[in-house]
């Protein structure tokens, strides 16, 4: 009997359910309001915060800006405790702010060229990026389960959007396209679920009747954003991955 006690007190205790939410503003909630953190954009509306209420320990420092090569202080909320994680990142990483800048205030021409160098790092660049971040994260956090979501398509095809022109439309929608799939690769790579949030937006971009993405609107960091109604469609996007193992 000695001898079982011992080695139940030398036995680790389980982790609590412990859950890191990491990444830009499309994870921290940037453009759904709410704002429990105004640098950061940190939302409570975002789909960290709305995963988080089923988690004993959460641990929201997702902030709006951030690229892969700024997270480091992010990643010191990983611990080996830690259970769960997800992370939205990349799109700074190719200029998200001065791509939208360029295709809202100068011309088709201008925005395709601006657009075209984004694409180009996306193949060139960002997989490594993507690489060494979920790799630092599984070094971190190697009792936890990565999930990595995904970024929409601004624009439902074919909508009636003044906004812009049908050319800079299409060519920041194929711009998601490639960086989704960029996205997808690292995360098979990394042996890690990938939630595509694409189909789940189609029918809401930026111009369409019911929109789940801002338009240019003020604060212009809001803009261009999954709003209140995008956070809780990512969120379900999320749970239904995850119903799915």
């Amino acid at each position: 009997m000695a001898g079982v006690l011992a080695v139940a007190l030398m036995a680790p205790a389980p982790f609590a359910p412990e859950y890191v939410a990491l990444g830009d503003s499309y994870a921290s909630g940037a453009g759904a309001g709410s704002y429990v953190d105004g640098s950061c954009r940190r939302s409570s509306n975002a789909y960290p915060a709305l995963r988080g209420k089923d988690f004993p320990a959460f641990r929201f420092v997702a902030c709006s800006g951030a690229t892969t090569k700024s997270l480091r202080s992010q990643f010191r909320a990983l611990t080996p405790a830690t259970t769960f994680v997800t992370i939205t990142v990349g799109g700074n990483d190719l200029g998200f702010v001065d791509v939208m800048t360029t295709c809202t205030l100068k011309g088709d021409r201008a925005c395709e060229n601006r657009v075209g160098k984004a694409r180009d790092f996306t193949r060139d660049q960002l997989p490594a990026r993507l690489d060494a971040t979920y790799a630092t994260i599984r070094t971190a956090a190697p009792n936890a389960e990565l999930v990595v979501l995904g970024y929409p398509r601004l624009f439902t095809p074919d909508d009636d959007c003044r906004t812009l022109s049908r050319a800079k439309r299409q060519a920041l929608n194929d711009a998601a396209d490639e960086l989704s799939g960029v996205i997808a690769e690292a995360a098979s790579r990394a042996g890690v679920r990938y939630v595509d949030v694409r189909e789940a937006f189609a029918d809401h971009g930026v111009c369409s009747s019911e929109p789940w993405i801002n338009a240019l609107v003020n604060p212009t960091g809001d803009s261009y954003h999954p709003n209140r109604a995008g956070q809780a469609a990512y969120f379900e996007a999320l749970t239904a991955g995850l119903r799915k193992f």
